[in-house]
């Protein structure tokens, strides 16, 4: 073999050779270690003052989140499999509002205070006329209302307060049936009974039959409210005193325990509230409930006290909204505000509420 031949051989040999030593070192060749950056510096503030212990200042620079490297597929899988809905596969923990329902009366009952949410009535010149029933104070349990939850008559026994209606006795003697709904004890509050229920309440409920003779059609929603009173530290909290008996009716159904030793239970209100709703056109020319015609609404607060009969009506006048923020619920939602009037800019509420009655009892 020629001595060119045998160095062209030697050439080609050299680069095939030098070829896959390039391709296994950019293949094979093992990933250069990332720089590690620096730990952040910890830096001594000198106090300002002598005595005081330098805080130290950590002085950091956010660090980019790190994608993920090829190939890593993030999948649902790594979360854990939780399902706390699923609580309701024992039952939904609430809260729940039972409904009332009566001839009389509509509402919402609260079982944790023992007391409703709100009663509503209906009441207009036809009704408040007709003398068809007695009072018979036949109080007794709401039987809709599970056994542990409802409030007892035996709850108001030697309590201090009065078993006070929220839809008055007086404005269902239409019907026998109507006025004995309104002795449930779901239509029942605690009330202070002398100079309240038995005073400035029932020349306020007067107040409101009586409006029967300005608007043809009445609504009125009445309930308890809780509302917080600023205390000698500034701080503001609600405290309202609880009645009852001790003995819970179904207490055996939750305990194998011979002496159940509960707490009352029944919520004392601080205060009271009504919303008016005085419609003047409730029914249209062909008869039907009227959505449109206008609605004198008024919204007033007392509290739960001694109210003297020289205090007027207006001191006690509030907006809606006040009420709605206080209870939670919603009572304009679906009224438009083009047909809400002013109840106490139609209706002189500037009055001594007992003159107020009076006054209106001569209309009817």
């Amino acid at each position: 073999m020629s001595g060119v031949r045998q160095a062209a051989i030697a050439a080609a040999s050299a680069a095939a050779g030098a070829g896959a030593a390039l391709l296994y070192t950019s293949t094979a060749q093992p990933r250069q270690p990332q720089s590690i950056k620096p730990e952040p510096t910890l830096e001594i503030i000198p106090p300002d003052s002598p005595g005081i212990t330098p805080i130290p200042d950590i002085r950091t620079k956010s660090l980019p989140i790190q994608a993920p490297p090829p190939g890593l597929m993030i999948t649902s899988s790594i979360f854990p499999n939780v399902k706390p809905e699923d609580i309701r596969n024992y039952g939904h923990p609430g809260p729940v509002a039972d409904e009332l329902k009566g001839l009389s009366l509509y509402g919402a009952y609260d079982r944790r205070t023992r007391n409703p949410l709100w009663v509503a009535e209906h009441i207009t010149r036809e009704s408040v006329a007709q003398i068809n029933a007695t009072r018979k104070n036949n109080f007794r349990e709401d039987l809709s209302i599970p056994k542990i939850f409802r409030a007892k008559v035996s709850d108001y026994v030697k309590c201090g307060y009065d078993r006070g209606h929220q839809v008055p006795a007086q404005d269902a003697i239409w019907s026998q049936k109507a006025i004995d709904d309104t002795f449930k004890m779901s239509n029942m509050c605690p009330q202070v009974g002398k100079g309240f229920n038995s005073g400035y309440w029932r020349h306020f409920e007067d107040f409101c039959r009586n409006l029967t003779s300005t608007y043809p059609s009445v609504r009125i929603v009445t309930g308890p409210l809780y509302l917080p009173r600023q205390d000698d530290d500034g701080k503001w909290r609600v405290s309202y005193e609880v009645i009852g008996s001790k003995e819970v009716p179904g207490a055996e159904e939750i305990s194998e325990r011979e002496d159940h030793n509960f707490a009352p239970n029944v919520a004392v209100p601080t205060h009271f509230f009504k919303i008016i709703y005085g419609e003047k056109e409730p029914i249209d020319e062909d008869g039907n409930e009227c959505s449109t015609g206008e609605v004198a609404l008024g919204a007033f607060v007392l509290p739960n006290a001694v109210i003297e009969n020289n205090k007027k009506l207006a001191d006690f006048e509030v907006d809606v909204a006040h009420i709605e923020r206080a209870s939670g619920l919603e009572f304009v939602k679906k009224l438009d505000p083009k047909r809400q009037t002013r109840l106490c800019e139609e209706v002189e509420c500037g009055y001594l509420v007992k003159q107020m009655n009076d006054k209106m009892k001569s209309k009817l």
